[in-house]
Formats: structure tokens, C-alpha cells, sequence
């Protein structure tokens, strides 16, 4: 088995010969805040006020094929959201950024559902930010 990382407790992004849960397409935003003055006669003057929350999004397959329960996944993830938890987010060993985060938003399809309305894969994309 190979551990890629992890969202806490929440989720662990691993891969083996019977369990592959990756993150695809992830992206980082990482800002800062400014405060624009007004200048009579010229340009205004910018103010840096400091950095601004990062934001990073990613989407991750959820295949029972892979080893994965999507629905059970998705609905952890729910109640993760809605109870507003925090987890550190840890990617080849080494946390990224220097604080917790939270999950945002999600978005899911549920793309191949059996009889009796079964999930077998699904696909979730997470936005979280950074928890100060």
C-alpha cells in the first residue's frame, strides 16, 4: 500500500492492489489583500494589508471497482462540511501550508448507479480553505 496523504481522519488517499483513492486536478490559490487609496491629480496608491486565505480544489473518483463505497464516502464528507471540521491536509508526508482546513464546498455526480439505486462510482470535487 502506498499512503499519498490524508484529509485527517477523513479521508486517506492511498493506493494498493485492492484500494486506489487519488486526488486528480488539484489547484492552489494562494492571495494577497491590498487596499487601493485614492490619490487627487494621480494614480491611486496600494496598501498591502497582508496574505489571504489559500484556497485549493480537487476532485477525487469514487469507484467500488477501486475498493472505494462512494455513497458511504460522499455522505462522511457531507457531514464533514455541514459540522464545519477542520483537518490538517498532508500530501507526501508534509502538510500543506501551516494551517488546518476546511472543506468549502462539494459538488458531486453520481455517475453509474445500479439496481436498487446503488452508487458504484461516483465523483466528488472539494474546494477547502485554509482554517485561521
Amino acid at each position: 500500500m502506498a499512503v499519498i496523504g490524508n484529509l485527517g481522519k477523513l479521508i486517506t488517499f492511498e493506493v494498493s492492489a485492492e484500494y486506489v483513492l487519488t486526488i486528480q486536478k488539484m489547484t492552489q490559490t494562494v492571495k494577497s489583500r491590498w487596499a487601493n487609496h485614492a490619490v487627487i491629480g494621480g494614480k491611486p496608491q496600494l496598501e498591502f494589508l497582508g496574505p489571504d486565505i489559500r484556497e485549493i480544489s480537487f476532485s477525487v473518483l469514487l469507484s467500488a471497482s477501486h475498493g472505494i463505497r462512494p455513497r458511504t464516502t460522499m455522505e462522511r464528507i457531507e457531514r464533514a462540511i455541514e459540522n464545519g471540521e477542520n483537518n490538517p491536509f498532508i500530501l507526501g508526508g508534509r502538510s500543506v501550508g501551516i494551517h488546518n482546513w476546511v472543506i468549502t464546498n462539494m459538488s458531486e455526480s453520481w455517475d453509474i448507479i445500479i439496481r436498487d439505486g446503488k452508487l458504484v462510482q461516483g465523483k466528488v470535487t472539494l474546494t477547502l480553505q485554509e482554517y485561521v
